[in-house]
């Protein structure tokens, strides 16, 4: 109605997100809910989605086998969730894939078992409440983890593809950011410290214990991230290191290979 349609231009001109008017965000051809509590998708974060799939298929042929990825026998972790769109984007496209998914926020997570359930991939999602990986034990026998469950048991080195978006804006660029994206996306989901990168080097380390070899690591960058993450990378445990730049040239994507 009027009222109702009125209400929404007035929150939309104090800076309010489409999206949170909408409650929607279209990712990788999936209508996502999207509320405050998690991250807006962004199309950049397609790229992690193309290059986990581009490296996982040329990891198949290199094993001598030619039948179509489905992700019969994986085991895929997505860190730091968020609406889940990266989680049930490999769910799609890996119909066979066993996938672990991890925010720090019990709140996002609970929007992700959301639109797990909605694209028909909640059985196959299993949403572990946990900063970055350190509740995934690598100790122990597999078993699955229980929605908003507080660890999942792994034996060492056991995921194929390790992906994520994590935070990485710096704190010192936060007046620099729109206000639809200062005032109303979760801050625990933006800013990776002042420098915006202070995440990353936990992450890979963390990614190498829980990589099985030849396991895949996929992380998305900002836009000044790449120098100061990618020689986290030089160490032995890695190789194969690439970069992938976005539509507008920036630097985006960083992948390895765990040795």
């Amino acid at each position: 109605d009027a009222d109702r349609f009125f209400a929404l231009i007035a929150r939309r001109a104090r800076g309010e997100p489409t999206q949170h008017l909408t409650g929607q965000q279209e990712f990788w051809g999936l209508q996502l809910e999207v509320t405050p509590d998690v991250l807006i998708p962004r199309p950049e974060t397609e790229h992690v989605i193309e290059v986990a799939l581009d490296r996982l298929a040329v990891g198949q042929r290199r094993a001598g086998r030619k039948q179509a990825l489905t992700g019969e026998g994986l085991q895929v972790a997505d860190i730091g969730t968020g609406s889940g769109c990266i989680a049930i984007a490999l769910a799609k496209e890996l119909p066979s894939a066993t996938i672990y998914a991890t925010d720090i926020s019990s709140a996002a997570l609970t929007v992700a078992q959301r639109n797990a359930k909605h694209h028909s991939v909640s059985h196959r999602i299993h949403f572990i409440e946990s900063n970055l990986l350190e509740r995934v034990s690598i100790a122990g026998p597999q078993q699955a983890a229980h929605l908003l469950g507080k660890a999942a048991p792994h034996e060492s080195g056991s995921f194929h593809l390790i992906a994520s978006n994590p935070p990485y804006i710096g704190r010192r660029e936060a007046a620099t950011l729109m206000r639809e994206v200062r005032d109303h996306e979760p801050e625990i989901a933006l800013y990776g410290g002042e420098d915006g990168y202070e995440l990353y080097a936990d992450l890979i380390a963390q990614a190498a214990a829980h990589l099985k070899p030849a396991g895949i690591l996929v992380l998305e960058l900002g836009h000044n991230s790449l120098p100061a993450v990618q020689p986290l990378l030089d160490a032995p445990a890695w190789t194969n290191v690439g970069v992938t730049n976005d539509l507008a040239g920036i630097p985006r994507v960083l992948a390895a290979e765990r040795l």
